[in-house]
């Protein structure tokens, strides 16, 4: 199946540049699949809103986040990337982690050194683990993991606790000891950014969010940097909650919630969630003369 993680390691072996929405629940990842990416971004932080209405806080328990993995990974054909926070423990925690995200169907994760609880990674008063405990648990992953296609993305949160060249270092010996690619969570300038690539050796992730620390670019200078993959954390959570209050709020001032502008019919929407494959699974309907009464 195209959302196993071979497809996305697939992707990555042939030098392509990811783009994959953030995308909090299985409409949403549908979404993000019939415009034609070719992987999602499971965000904690869409996560945590939309299933449990709590800010990302580290609230989310790693049930709570593998089950939204597995039914998003189930409604979609192309890889799932999933938050994993900190790995919810130590090293013992993160050998389970793995395990049952790889047992989702996610294609991969990222695990970051964030103190647990942990916050969203653009929101200050962050604090982070020891080095070498980052490091420790980052080999614990890539040794539980039991699909070596398996994605581990190493994300450090360090740049605004310790500074940038303490964020470099823990990248670069995360993939010294088996992580496929390298997260520095928000390079605050746009010197950072340029150079996160420059002197991570291998793979780099920028995660972006929409009014977020790191200064905004086009997805091709992301690309010309050097990141081969972007993580659009928030682009359908702003979007989803933008439209939701511009739509409640029409339709409470004008009281006509039958004429919303932009507004498709059950029957598309269920369209966008494969019902015409449902339909044809459908027994053929009998004749109503073959129909037997009760009483008969």
């Amino acid at each position: 199946m195209m959302n196993s993680s071979s497809g996305l390691r697939s992707q990555l072996q042939a030098g392509d540049f990811i783009v994959a929405p953030g995308a909090y629940d299985c409409l949403s990842a549908k979404a993000a699949e019939l415009a034609g990416f070719s992987a999602i971004y499971m965000t904690g932080m869409g996560t945590s809103a939309s299933r449990l209405g709590l800010p990302d806080y580290g609230l989310a328990t790693m049930s709570e986040m593998v089950a939204n993995a597995a039914a998003m990974s189930a409604a979609t054909g192309i890889p799932v990337i999933a938050d994993a926070d900190t790995g919810y423990g130590n090293e013992l925690n993160m050998t389970r982690t793995v395990r049952e995200f790889e047992r989702s169907g996610a294609a991969g994760i990222h695990i970051e050194d964030q103190v647990f609880p942990k916050k969203c990674g653009h929101l200050d008063g962050k604090q982070v683990i020891p080095r070498k405990a980052f490091v420790s648990k980052i080999r614990a992953a890539v040794k539980a993991r039991q699909n070596e296609d398996f994605i581990i993305i190493a994300r450090t949160d360090s740049n605004a606790v310790l500074g940038f060249e303490e964020a470099v270092w823990r990248a670069n010996e995360a993939l010294a000891v088996g992580a496929d690619l390298a997260l520095v969570e928000a390079p605050e300038s746009m010197a950072e950014l340029e150079q996160v690539p420059r002197r991570v050796h291998g793979p780099c992730v920028l995660n972006v969010l929409l009014g977020g620390k790191s200064p905004l670019l086009s997805l091709p200078a992301v690309r010309d940097f050097g990141y081969r993959m972007v993580l659009l954390s928030d682009v359908l959570l702003s979007a989803a909650i933008t439209a939701y209050d511009s739509v409640l709020s029409t339709v409470r001032t004008s009281r006509e919630p039958l004429h919303l502008k932009g507004s498709i019919s059950p029957r598309d929407i269920f369209k966008r969630l494969g019902s015409e494959e449902w339909d044809g699974l459908r027994p053929i309907e009998c004749d109503e003369t073959e129909l037997v009464s009760p009483g008969r």
